[in-house]
């Protein structure tokens, strides 16, 4: 109905190629439009100003011989102001923007090792706008934004790379894991030197204070009954010791046997071996 009343409309967003006699005319702009055919005027096609999304999916090789499929989104557009270009100039957008982003990935990521690869992404997908934007401005299209949106190796190389990772993380753990022991033995050791420095002292302080006891009784008894030595003295105490601990031993609960020598003659080292060690205390002081 539009070309029978010699108008036509252009909608938002889009412009309109007008041409006469099959020769490029003008670039309409949206709105109404009065075209006669008649003379020879008609509408080649439209073109859009809308920005449009290209995703493009490369499968290329790295340098340490990885094939990735590399997905990359084009943004683009075409420049109202030529929009003549961008429609005489190109018969499919797409596959030339495509054909451009395969070369420069291609180009790109082989120079590359996989682990670089996922860090220099942001470089990849600048080299691919500066070459599209060069490439593609010739023929009437702005490149707006280019994205690396994947990055994905080959399943198997996926599945390696998560086992070197697991297994490094389980390195570290067991490193961390035996340093915690290596602490925890050395601060038991040094407890356990502690513990027997304090026992040796305890020991020790123990028998002194057994000597001192012994041989302030020996004194005291000395002076108080007339007539006695020391011998005599020592000898007496250790005999009541001496039965003080068989009856102890009897009247344990516990089922261990004890062999000790039992005759007056055992009573007689003892007493011979203490008396030497209280000799030696008084001549320690």
């Amino acid at each position: 109905m539009g070309n029978l009343f010699c108008c036509v409309q252009v909608d938002q967003s889009t412009v309109a190629i007008k041409e006469t006699f099959g020769k490029f005319d003008e670039v309409l702009q949206p709105g109404c439009h009065c075209l006669p055919w008649c003379l020879g005027r008609q509408i080649a096609g439209h073109l859009t100003l809308r920005l449009q999304q290209l995703d493009v999916r490369c499968e290329t090789k790295t340098k340490d011989n990885v094939f990735v499929n590399v997905v990359a989104s084009i943004q683009y557009c075409a420049i109202a102001d030529k929009a003549n270009e961008a429609f005489y100039k190109l018969s499919n957008t797409r596959n030339q923007i495509q054909a451009y982003v395969f070369d420069v990935i291609r180009a790109s990521v082989p120079k590359l090792l996989l682990d670089d690869v996922f860090e220099q992404k942001t470089e990849i997908a600048k080299a691919v706008e500066n070459e599209l934007e060069k490439a593609m401005s010739a023929y009437g299209y702005q490149i707006v934004q280019t994205l690396i949106t994947d990055i994905e190796p080959d399943e198997h190389v996926k599945r390696a790379m998560n086992e070197i990772n697991a297994a490094a993380r389980m390195r570290v753990a067991a490193n961390e894991k035996a340093e915690a022991e290596k602490i925890l033995q050395i601060k038991r050791a040094e407890g356990e030197a502690e513990a027997k420095y304090l026992s040796g002292l305890g020991i020790a302080r123990q028998r002194q204070a057994i000597v001192d006891g012994l041989r302030d009784s020996v004194l005291g008894f000395s002076v108080n009954v007339p007539g006695t030595t020391a011998k005599d003295v020592m000898d007496m105490v250790l005999v009541t010791q001496y039965f003080d601990t068989m009856k102890e031993i009897g009247a344990s609960s516990k089922s261990s046997a004890v062999f000790i020598p039992h005759g007056p003659g055992a009573v007689r080292d003892v007493a011979a071996q203490i008396r030497d060690g209280l000799l030696q205390g008084s001549a320690a002081h």
